[in-house]
């Protein structure tokens, strides 16, 4: 009888406690780079830097998952652009990165005609930097997980703009609280990554990269969430109204020697 006793006051005492929970994943930090440029050799010159000196250099620093993509808009664009993304799982693997760049002796004779190319007549026109944080409910950065030629893929780089902070926080929660992730993730979008953006021209403002296996499928995808139930029911709820006031939406293409 004492036994028994002695097992229910233990049963009681274990009841009482707070539940332990699993320790949420560290978010990561997300560097994207927009190289613009005008001309077919600038373009030769920046994949040659990208594919044989930039990429493998990062590979070198234990940096994986690293994106190049092009802008689909780059055959009539008359400038163009050519996308990096890089995650990194500290802060300070992006604080230290051109210091390891700087002494890493690959990489600076692989990117010698890069760093050294003639001053009018650059490999670039200009560099735009923008510097993420990801979201609570998608902290780490996905590889797509597709079947079919990666050549074929279309990927959608998106940003949301908000008019005030305040409603910036209410997208953000409406991505994580809200389930709107759950739901491009049912319906089979294959997110790369959604951010916060910390530093960049168009805060505040967030973004993100979802994967489809060709322009058809996305714009399946897109019909298929407009219709979903339980996005309507989120858009509907008044604690996320009216809390983005521009949308950017672009189509990219990976390179050959992206990792995503």
């Amino acid at each position: 009888m004492k036994r028994v006793f002695a097992f229910l006051l233990l049963s009681l005492f274990i009841a009482g406690r707070p539940v332990a929970q699993a320790p949420k994943s560290p978010r990561e930090y997300y560097r994207l780079q927009v190289f613009y440029y005008t001309s077919a050799q600038q373009e030769q010159q920046l994949d040659d830097y990208l594919q044989h000196a930039l990429v493998p250099a990062l590979h070198r620093l234990q940096l994986q998952r690293i994106g190049v993509f092009k802008a689909l808009e780059n055959d009539t664009a008359t400038e163009k652009k050519i996308y990096v993304l890089v995650p990194f799982r500290e802060l300070q693997q992006w604080t230290q990165l051109d210091e390891r760049l700087q002494s890493d002796r690959s990489y600076l004779q692989a990117a010698a005609s890069y760093h050294n190319s003639a001053n009018k007549a650059g490999i670039y026109n200009r560099i735009e930097t923008i510097f993420l944080k990801s979201f609570s409910m998608a902290p780490a950065l996905q590889v797509p997980q597709l079947e079919g030629p990666k050549a074929q893929r279309v990927y959608e780089l998106r940003s949301y703009e908000s008019s005030s902070e305040k409603r910036f926080r209410s997208k953000v929660k409406m991505f994580n609280e809200g389930g709107e992730i759950g739901i491009f993730k049912r319906l089979g979008f294959n997110a790369v990554f959604y951010g916060e953006v910390l530093a960049g021209k168009r805060m505040p403002n967030l973004m993100y990269l979802t994967t489809h296996a060709n322009m058809e499928a996305r714009s399946q995808n897109w019909k298929n969430f407009g219709k979903d139930s339980a996005w309507k029911q989120l858009n509907a709820q008044e604690a996320y109204k009216e809390n983005v006031s521009h949308i950017d939406v672009t189509f990219l293409k990976a390179t050959p020697y992206s990792d995503l």
